[in-house]
């Protein structure tokens, strides 16, 4: 929240009376506002059971979370994340109102003091660390009088506080009424504990071919029409695009690669005002690498000392094997072509170490915990450092388990460091002992062990580099290129993929695009095309190129899905498995009713398997994956008994139980009762928002704003 940078960066806190406090602290949503739908000011972005969304204060909303996020989301994905809050608070807001659901200031402030911005920041805590009501209303009180700017701010997230606390309070209530009895816990406990072994035989779907099960349309049909909530669906939009990348050429990036080498050496150049020829020093012989690569480079010098780790992946191992006024390129690296010319060289310049820091009293840096004295720490440093120095000595375990270093959970990592990154006497030993070396050095924070596990050579490289874009020329020819693909498209008989196919382009579909969708696959954010796709002006077969930031692209509408019931051909994918498989159900039990299992399996040509210690709980079958049905039938069963012919989710199958085993009983389930009713509690806000949700009427008028 906004309030919370104002309240990181006060030191002081303006102390007045609590009375002053109470009437500055305004809960506006409480005692002053007790509509929840908001006004019907002009145009809507949705309407909710009857009640509007101003498209006026959505807008404010949105300006307000664009400037709190800043540049990290889209203006859609802001919209969006508002659109479902505004949505959210106006359905629950509604049900708080109808209810008559109401909190007092008590109640904000104890919800407030569940937040952990608020609650664990140290400017409202008391001297036990629990968080103080009265802090927080001086802060306000004094936030109100000398900083109205941040108040009003304030006054934005209270809003927000009061919202998520009224429909805070309508979940608790309908959390109080959630629970679940001892009988309820023993029966959780019975489906994981109560175990079964079975004797089974499965004729797998798959053994039926699906080209032998015949599905016309109108039976497709009349089970969309039988399940019609399963076949709902949103307006949507198929398109197919050809994409002009705007990239280098062969000859652009060969045109680079030539101005990179005419660098590289010295030139003549004629200088009128002395009427004579100058050598200009090029990139191999320049005294002044820092002016020339300012002048002639895309990238600056960087004059840090850098280790292998830290140059280009694919050229590190040569570029670090360069002696001295070496050069190597011109090489690609990803848009740049680049030479590069070693500088200078720091051999082992860069150290890796690990130590453990025994620190003392009044140390710097030392904690509250620490106790010991100086005596004390450097007694205990030499006692680690004999450890340390044994042939089988762990230091990684000696750090984690004694070191008072923030390094100890890492074993006393400290990583690589070079020269003088660390205190002069840390950073002598260091530096000045060889691989391996354990030792003690004292410091102003403690008393050291430290081990030197490794040192790398540094290197000063300088880069000429020049960015690889595309020409003018390509830029042009790219335009006319997708200009006359648009216009053939429009004018041609042919179709749009076989059209591109002749031209050599790539065609790419997406499909299923929402009226609210940004991101396109292959295109990025392209709202324009979205919106395009959905303008009721646009038809199917319309072809429009639009430009983008780095090409064009050439689009279609290929199909269009109006909000409902899905047709059958779009239906069908989903359908056709379901129908094929009851037919291939019905015909294998047809075939193979009074069998038994050794008959079943003989006849069909599978095996008798078995599956032992088989829960409803978990009710997986090895080999045949999950059988819900299946296992509740034979739970269904006395041991012995053989079941009918059973439809599963992956074949027929038949049983025999051949044992038992039911789950030893307990003196009390109320950790099993308590666990059901946590479980449950736990999914109210989500579940009852969802059903609420269902059940609302929302027109969303999102697509014809943004």
């Amino acid at each position: 929240m906004a309030i919370l940078e104002n309240i990181r960066k006060r030191t002081t806190v303006l102390i007045l009376i609590i009375g002053l406090a109470l009437f500055a602290f305004v809960i506006s949503g409480v005692f002053t506002n007790s509509n929840m739908s908001g006004g019907k000011v002009g145009s809507s972005i949705a309407e909710v059971n009857g009640d509007e969304i101003s498209i006026d204060d959505f807008r404010q909303k949105v300006d307000l979370a664009s400037r709190r996020s800043g540049p990290t989301a889209s203006t859609m994905q802001t919209v969006n994340q508002v659109y479902e809050q505004e949505v959210r608070n106006l359905i629950l807001g509604q049900q708080l109102e109808d209810l008559g659901i109401d909190i007092e200031q008590d109640q904000i402030l104890n919800y407030i003091a569940t937040i952990p911005g608020y609650s664990q920041s140290p400017q409202f805590q008391d001297e036990n660390g629990v968080f103080d009501q009265n802090k927080f209303r001086e802060f306000i009180a004094e936030l109100k009088i000398n900083n109205p700017a941040q108040y009003e701010l304030w006054l934005q997230d209270e809003k927000a506080i009061i919202e998520n606390a009224r429909q805070q309070a309508y979940f608790n209530l309908v959390k109080a009424g959630v629970g679940a009895t001892l009988k309820e816990g023993e029966f959780d406990y019975k489906l994981a504990n109560d175990k079964i072994d079975i004797k089974y035989v499965r004729i797998p779907f798959s053994s039926i071919p699906d080209s032998t099960i015949s599905v016309s349309k109108s039976e497709i049909q009349a089970y969309i029409n039988e399940h019609k909530d399963d076949f709902k669906q949103e307006a949507a939009r198929d398109i197919q695009f050809v994409y002009f990348n705007e990239k280098p050429s062969a000859a652009d990036e060969k045109a680079v690669e030539d101005e990179i080498l005419k660098l590289l050496d010295d030139t003549v150049e004629y200088n009128a005002q002395t009427d004579r020829n100058d050598t200009i020093k090029g990139f191999r012989n320049t005294t002044d690498m820092l002016a020339f690569l300012d002048r002639y480079s895309d990238i600056k010098f960087d004059t840090i000392y850098r280790p292998k780790s830290q140059l280009p992946v694919r050229f590190a191992d040569t570029l670090m094997s360069l002696k001295v006024g070496e050069i190597y390129g011109p090489y690609r690296d990803g848009d740049y072509f680049k030479v590069s010319k070693m500088m200078d060289r720091k051999v082992n310049g860069s150290v890796k170490a690990s130590h453990i820091l025994i620190s003392y009293k009044d140390a710097q840096g030392a904690g509250a915990d620490v106790t010991r004295s100086k005596e004390e720490a450097e007694a205990e440093a030499k006692r680690l450092l004999r450890e340390a120095r044994k042939k089988d000595a762990k230091f990684v375990e000696l750090a984690r388990d004694n070191s008072d270093g923030p390094s100890a959970p890492n074993g006393g990592d400290l990583g690589y460091f070079q020269e003088g990154m660390m205190v002069p006497t840390f950073n002598d030993f260091a530096f000045g002992n060889s691989v391996g070396t354990i030792g003690m050095v004292e410091t102003d924070f403690g008393f050291h062990v430290v081990k030197i596990d490794d040192k790398q050579d540094i290197v000063q490289i300088a880069t000429l580099a020049r960015e690889i874009e595309p020409s003018e020329e390509t830029i042009n020819t790219l335009f006319t290129d997708a200009t006359k693909f648009e216009m053939e498209s429009i004018s041609s008989d042919k179709a749009f993929p076989d059209l591109a196919k002749e031209s050599g382009y790539v065609v790419r579909p997406v499909n299923q695009i929402k009226s609210t969708d940004e991101n396109l696959p292959g295109l990025s954010a392209q709202r324009s095309i979205v919106q395009w796709a959905f303008n009721e002006e646009t038809s199917v077969g319309d072809i429009k190129r639009f430009d983008l930031p780095s090409g064009y692209a050439v689009v279609q509408l290929t199909k269009v899905y109006e909000e409902g019931t899905m047709s059958v051909e779009d239906a069908s994918p989903t359908v056709l498995p379901i129908i094929r498989k009851e037919r291939k159900a019905a015909q294998i039990i047809a075939n193979n009713k009074g069998k038994s299992l050794e008959e079943l399996a003989k006849d069909n040509n599978v095996n008798v398997s078995t599956a032992t210690a088989l829960n409803v709980k978990s009710p997986t079958i090895p080999g045949a994956g999950s059988e819900p049905t299946v296992v509740g039938t034979a739970f269904a069963l006395n041991e012995g008994d053989t079941s009918e012919l059973i439809e599963g989710n992956t074949g027929v199958f038949k049983l025999t139980v051949t044992k038992k085993t039911e789950g030893p009983k307990l003196d009390n389930y109320s950790t099993y009762a308590n666990a059901l009713r946590n479980t449950r509690q736990a999914r109210v806000n989500t579940q009852v928002y969802q059903a609420l949700e269902e059940a609302s009427e929302i027109e969303d008028n999102r697509a014809m704003f943004y």
